[in-house]
Order: structure tokens, then sequence, then C-alpha cells
């Protein structure tokens, strides 16, 4: 079966936990070698020469070939107990005179439990680059089929699937996207009160989203969490060009212009600002194009496909909408109008008047509107050091990892018995849906002989109720009751960084030099660890304290009896390793003759007064005779990172606890309990990745803004007013701190991300009122007060528009509550938060920058003149 999942296209490697395939076993009888003067090397060159495959050539006459076989492969266990091992006294021994020859499993040390039964598991893994859902559907499809392999009595069911969360997650986004589109629409026809006008951004949404799925296609990139999510917020951004366009041409509409007119005049009004908004927004994610490691590799797409999404529109809205406007709007008419459009015009020209009201009181006093703007850089501040610091939000997708470590000298089958209970614990939950744990065998993952791993499926949020880190909460007590071992529970993440097994979330690491020094402070600070209250199930993956049998080979006697040290090894290893010895090869698969004691010879360690080893005259001598042994403990593996020795210390975060303050709460003890300096420890995984995010967050978000400042610089071709559009930012940050920490959520690399996006969306505002402005300035010879002032009850109706379709756009996702919506949540939430405060502060905070900055330039430009004036002076003579 595993041959035929291996040839489906996408599968890649294909792990078996629990059992292992077939073998033919050779049992072998100590005291029946002994007494037939046998070596344990014997009886595996005798296996080895009996199963062979080798080529055999061909006959050939000139006219007929005849290929040469021959039965060299013995594929049944029966036809190996004939075999002949040697000849004593003139009779041959057999091979069932000193072994029990029987079909069985290469492994006898692993075990597996599904569901309360034994079971066989299969962890499949795609190919990279391959498209997991396809894959899953193949093997699907190939289910019936699989099934008729098997006998009646085994079942074959799947246990776990992880494209059901993914599949979830998806469709969740879908429906946000959905949401989000018609929000927007909603908003255009709100402010416009114009069926014919609200369908051209309408139309603008759907077509620049088809146009960036046909980009994504070209580029490579796939329908994922991050593309989805990136479009949901491009949502309420690829509607922007296509309203500022709208509303200044229903501007000259209303005032009397003809459509064509209106169109032609308003989309060349608009033209540069549209520009400025869309190159600008783009500007933003330059930083996180540029950004490094995992973070910067992981969003690298969510940027690419947001600034795709913005490029499209804007040249859709430079394009398509001006023509769609002069196709599809009418002139103007004051008379017939519906009453819900003369209702909308009336509260939205309150509104007006009221904003009209404010902002005079804002610019006759300019002091206290700059006082308020200073303060917002201090409140900024204050938030971000008080806003918890997370990496990635903590998230519920239905599955639950498990990791078993059991007292370093228990047997298998000790193990055994005490993960079918903790089966039998699991599957009593009423949230467990399906448990499946797996011990022994390795699998290349590290695992030791006291451990086991398995994976959990939990029923569906709506029947469970609750969380996947309650749940497991739930569950601590109940495990704790299992003595000698613990099972280490952790909710399985979308983003996990680190290649390790782990028992926990996070990771820290101790290395040294010096192994015995690490393995006495590594137990230290696994206790300190556990006495801190931001953390939960602190284990370590040392392993030192095992039983062991050392063997001293007595080299003089070894020598004088003619027994190589070699020979020890061997014929230990024939003895206890479970050694493949041959290889049956079948037309699907291939299997192995494992050759080992019987059981009741390898479970005590006296079992080694039993073997003897054939020395080089042919002699078979008594191990005790060239060895000694006594019982001990060791390690039972030491680990390695990099060149030294090291000890990892796991640990997941208690509820309600951000990651950065269990980051502060180790650093502060590994600094408390003063470790040598041969020690070292460090951050690994995922918190080690968070170090590196949260060192690089303020210069990401500098890089933002030095970004966005020069190609504003460039478009404007000023260092002044580039200035006064930033000056929005202030603002937006504390919308969105004070959003999270209200929402109780962290400042995580989503929410990050968020605060980066306002940089891009809150400076529409500013851009739309000081092109008016500059404009007003220059053509009309106005005031910069007057020309401030009415760019800002001019625009006032396009900026409220374009901020409450952002922010609409976001809503969406910062009230999400379906699978992995965890993840997305922090994004909305500072969206939100950031337009909403800055919003109410930039429309009079704006303008009274742009008057101060104008009567700064106005001195420096008087100043320099009376400067060259002064330099250009004759000098006086004598």
């Amino acid at each position: 079966m595993q041959q035929k999942i291996a040839q489906l296209d996408g599968v890649g490697q294909i792990f078996v936990g629990g059992s292992s395939l077939p073998a033919v076993r050779v049992d072998l009888n100590p005291m029946a070698l002994a007494r037939y003067g046998i070596g344990l090397d014997e009886v595996r060159q005798v296996l080895a020469a009996a199963n062979v495959n080798r080529p055999k050539g061909q006959l050939d006459n000139g006219r007929l070939t005849w290929e040469i076989n021959a039965t060299d492969q013995l594929r049944e266990a029966v036809r190996y107990e004939p075999l002949i091992v040697a000849w004593r006294n003139g009779a041959p021994v057999r091979l069932t005179d000193v072994a029990r020859v029987h079909a069985a499993v290469e492994d006898l040390r692993a075990g597996a439990v599904s569901n309360g039964e034994p079971a066989v598991v299969l962890v499949i893994f795609r190919q990279p680059g391959v498209n997991i859902i396809e894959t899953v559907d193949r093997i699907r499809a190939e289910l019936p089929y699989l099934r008729a392999l098997v006998p009646a009595e085994i079942t074959l069911r799947p246990v776990l699937d992880q494209t059901v969360t993914i599949r979830a997650s998806v469709k969740n986004v879908e429906e946000a996207l959905l949401i989000s589109i018609g929000l927007v629409v909603l908003v255009v026809f709100v402010f416009l009160r114009n069926v014919r006008a609200t369908l051209i951004p309408g139309i603008v949404v759907p077509v620049s989203l088809i146009g960036t799925f046909a980009l994504m296609y070209l580029i490579g990139y796939s329908i994922d969490n991050l593309s989805l999510m990136a479009l949901t917020v491009a949502t309420g951004f690829v509607v922007d060009d296509a309203i500022v366009v709208v509303e200044n041409v229903m501007r000259h509409i209303e005032r009397g212009a003809s459509v064509l007119d209106a169109t032609l005049t308003g989309a060349k009004e608009i033209g540069f600002t549209v520009l400025s908004m869309s190159i600008s927004l783009v500007a933003v994610f330059i930083p996180i194009l540029l950004m490094g490691g995992i973070v910067g590799r992981l969003f690298r797409e969510f940027a690419v496909v947001l600034s795709v999404a913005v490029l499209v529109s804007l040249a859709i809205s430079l394009t398509t909408t001006p023509m769609m406007c002069a196709l599809l709007l009418r002139p103007h008419d004051p008379i017939h109008r519906p009453r819900l459009a003369v209702l909308g015009e009336r509260i939205f020209d309150a509104i007006t008047r009221a904003y009209d009201r404010t902002l005079t009181v804002a610019l006759r006093h300019p002091a206290i509107t700059m006082v308020i703007f200073l303060s917002t850089f201090g409140v900024n501040v204050y938030l971000f050091n008080i806003v918890p610091k997370g990496f990635f939000p903590q998230q519920d997708n239905g599955r639950l990892s498990a990791n078993i470590v059991a007292q370093q000298d228990v047997s298998f089958a000790a193990v055994q018995a005490k993960m079918v209970r903790y089966a039998e614990i699991l599957n009593a939950d009423p949230a467990v849906d399906t448990v499946t744990l797996f011990t022994g065998g390795g699998g290349g993952r590290g695992t030791t002989a006291n451990t086991g791993r398995g994976f959990i499926s939990l029923k569906p949020r709506e029947e469970r109720k609750i969380s996947a880190d309650e749940v497991i909460t739930r569950l601590r007590p109940k495990l704790a009751q299992v003595p000698g071992a613990t099972l280490y529970l952790q909710a399985v993440q979308d983003v996990r960084l680190g290649g390790r097994s782990s028992n926990a979330q996070y990771q820290f690491t101790l290395q040294s030099d010096n192994l015995d020094e690490l393995n006495s402070w590594a137990p230290r600070l696994v206790r300190a660890m556990r006495e801190m209250p931001e953390l939960r199930d602190v284990s370590s993956d040392q392993q030192n304290r095992g039983l062991e049998v050392p063997v001293v080979i007595d080299r003089a006697t070894a020598a004088r009896l003619g027994v190589s040290t070699r020979m020890i090894d061997e014929t230990l290893y024939d003895a206890f390793g479970q050694r493949q010895v041959s290889t049956i090869y079948s037309s699907l698969n291939q299997y192995h003759v494992v050759m080992e004691l019987e059981p009741q010879y390898w479970e005590r360690p006296d079992a080694l007064s039993n073997i003897y080893v054939r020395s080089t005259t042919g002699q078979t001598v008594p191990l005790t005779a060239v060895t000694q042994f006594q019982m001990g403990t060791g390690p039972i593996q030491v680990n390695h990172q990099g060149l030294f020795p090291s000890v990892t210390v796991f640990f997941n975060l208690a509820p309600n606890v951000a990651l950065g303050d269990a980051v502060k709460a180790i650093d502060a003890a590994e600094r408390k309990m003063g470790f040598p300096t041969n020690i070292t420890g460090k951050f690994t995984g995922t918190a080690q990745a968070f170090q590196a995010a949260l060192a690089n967050q303020p210069l990401l978000i500098l890089a933002a803004l030095i970004t966005v400042y020069i190609v504003l610089g460039v478009l404007y071709e000023s260092l002044i007013h580039p200035f006064t559009i930033l000056s929005t930012l202030p603002s937006a940050g504390v919308g969105a701190l004070l959003a999270l920490r209200l929402c109780g959520a962290d400042l995580s690399i989503i929410g990050m991300i968020g605060i980066i996006l306002l940089i891009g969306i809150v400076k529409k505002n500013a851009i739309m009122m000081i092109d008016f402005a500059l404009a007003a300035q220059r053509s009309e010879g106005r005031t910069p007060l007057d020309a401030i002032y009415q760019a800002c009850l001019l625009r006032f109706r396009p900026i409220m528009m374009t901020t409450m379709a952002a922010l609409l756009a976001g809503l969406p996702l910062a009230l999400s509550t379906g699978t992995g919506s965890e993840l997305r949540r922090p994004l909305g939430i500072a969206i939100v938060g950031g337009l909403l405060f800055s919003q109410l502060l930039t429309l009079y905070t704006t303008p009274v920058i742009y008057l101060t900055f104008d009567r700064l330039a106005q001195r420096f430009s008087t100043w320099r003149t009376q400067s060259t004036s002064e330099q250009s002076l004759p000098m006086p003579t004598e």
C-alpha cells in the first residue's frame, strides 16, 4: 500500500509509524548455539548466502536467446527452516535446531494505537511546490482501490487531514472577501446616492481582482491564507482610486457640467492625485519585499499580491473608470430625485456643516491642534512599550500534536501501556474526534525508546464550543494521572518555524563544549522555568539518565584467545540489534530477514552471560571470558546544535501571556542564574525568529517612512509637502495600538503589517487635501489658508468614502471567527482602529500642519532672499 500511495502524483515522503514492514524473523536460542559451538556470525553468513539476487547472464546460439534464472531467493519463512548452518559429528545442524523462524515485522519495538485499536500509521507528506489539496484529493480517490488491497478485517481510514482546516480557512477568507466587496459597494452608494455611479466602482473591484489573479498566475503564486488575506485588504484599496475619480466627476456634474465635460475635467484634475496615492502606497511595501529571513519570505507574497492589486486598480482608474463615467453617468436632475437620495444628501450636508464649524475652530486655534498632534508621538511610544509583543497569533485549527516522554529507564512494553492509557483518556474527551499515538521505531526523527508521538483531531468548533487551548487545559489534570510519563499537547499552527521535533511551541537552547557542565546546569534552568507563571509544559530533550550495561573488554585476554574487538561488537549486534542480514525482493517492494535472540534472552542484563564469540581459530569463546559488565546509567542520546552538545528546553505560554513577556522572564532568569562562560543560551525556532522580528520592527517602520518620503518628494518635487502628508501617521499608530490593546491582541507580525499598511492608507487623506490646495494656490491665486480650507470641504466626501471603504474592507477580518481566523484578526483590528482614530484627527491636524509648514517655508524663503541681497551689496570704499 505504501508503494501504491508513493506512486501518486504530488506524494513525497511517507513515514510509517507504529509497526513496520513485514519481515522474516530468525529468533536464535543462545543455549542451542553454545551446545553446537556455533557462533552468531556463522548464522548471519548462512542467512546472507542463502537468499541472494544477482545477475546470472544468458545463453545465445546465434538464433535464440535464453535468460538464466535461478531459485536463489527464499521469500517465505518456512523455506528458511531447513537451512544447514553447520555440521557436527557428520550430522547437519539446521536452522530450526538453533532458532525459531517465523513471519513478523522488522521492528518489534514499535507500536501504534488509533481510536483505541492497534494500528499502522502512514504519515504522507506532499512534494515541495505541489498543491496539497489536489494531492489529498488524489489519495482519497484511490481509497476504495487501496481498501481492496487489504484483508477485510483491516480497516483503512483517514485519521488526520490537514486540508480540512485549509479548505475551511480558505472558505472563511473567501466569505470575508465577498463581504468586503459588498460593504465597499454599499459605502459608494450611501455617499453618492446614485445607482449608476455606484455601478462603476462595483465593476472596478472585481475587474481589479481578476487582473490580480491573472498576474498571480503568471508569477506562480497560489491561493493561500496570505494571498487571500492580501486580496481582502486590497478590496478597500482597489476601489479608492475609482471612488476619487467618480466622486470628482459627480461633483462637476452636480454643478451643472455636461457628462463628457465633467468626465474630462474631473479625470484631468484628479489624475496626479490618484497616481500619488497609488505609487506611495506601493512604496510602503518595498521594505516588506526586502525583508530577510523566514518572515520576509512569508510576507513577500502578501506584499507582492497587494502591490499588484493596487497597480492594476491604478491602471483601470486612469483608463476604464473615466470611460465608464462618460457612458453610464447622466446629467444632474435636481428636481426628480428619489426621497432616499434627498434624505441622504441632507444628512451628509449636515455632517459637512458640522465639520465646517469645527474646522474653523481648529484653524483659529492652531496651537491647540499642534499640541494634540505632537502628543500623539508620545502616546505612540507609550503604547508601543505597554502593548504585549507576540510573533504570530495563537490559532485554533482543530488539530493537536502530542509528545509522550516517559522515564528514561522505561521499557518499550511499559511505554506502550502508557500510550494506550493516554489514548483512552483522550478519546473520552467530548471535544476529541480521533486520536492516533505511536511509539518506537524512531522514523529518523530523533525519537528514543522512552518517547512517543501522535496527533489528535478535534471536532468542529461549533460542536466543541471551546478553543483548542482550552481543550488542552481541560485535559492536563487527567493526563497527569498516568504515572511515570508525561504527555505534552500543543495546538498545531499554520506558521511554525524550526524543523526540530518539540514537546512545546517554543524552544530555548543551551550549548557548551563541556558536556558534564551542560548536563549539570540544564536541569537548573528547567526547574527555574517551571516556576515561572508565564510558562506551561516546560520540558527538555536532555536524556542522560537511562540504564546501560557497559561492556569492558579485557583486551589482553581477548588477544590471547584470538577474539577481536570487532567480533565482539558484531556478535552483540547480531544478538540484540534486530539486525537485517538479507533482503527479499518482490515485484512491488522489498523486505528483510531480521536476526536476533529470542525475546526471553534479551529481557535482562544477565543475558550477556549466554553469548559466545567466535575466535580466529574457529572456536566459540564465552563473552564473559573476555569482558566484564555491570549495571550503570548513561545518556540515551546526546543532542548537538552545530558542532557543540546542546540541551533544548521546550515551553508553551500561559493563557493571556505574550511571547515577549515570556522572553523577558527567561532572559532575566538566565542572567540571575549566572551560567559559566562556556555555556551559552539562546532562543531557537519560533522564539528566535520572534526576537529577530522584534528587533527589526522599528527599523521596518522607519524604512517604510523613508521610502514613502522619498517617493512623495519625487512626486511633489518638494521637501516640505511629504512631511505634511506623513503627519497623518502618528494618529494612525495610536489608533492601531490602542485597538490591539483593547481587543486583547498582541502586537504580532500580523499587527505590525497592519500598521505598515496604515502608512499607505491614512496618507491618502492628506494627499487629496494638499493636491487641491496647491492647485488652488497656483491656478486661482488663493491664500494658503483659503486654499486648504476649501480643499478640506471639497475633499471631505471622497476622504470619508475612501476611509470608510478601507475600514469596512478590514472589518470582516477583525470580526472573523472561522477556522484559522486568529491569524488574520490582528490585521483587521489594526486597520480598523488606526483608520477610526486617524480619521478623527487628521481632518483637523493636516490643514494646521500644512499652514505651519507654509509659514516656515515663507520665512525660510524671506531669510534666503535677505541673505542673498546682503551678499550682493557693494563693499564700501575708503
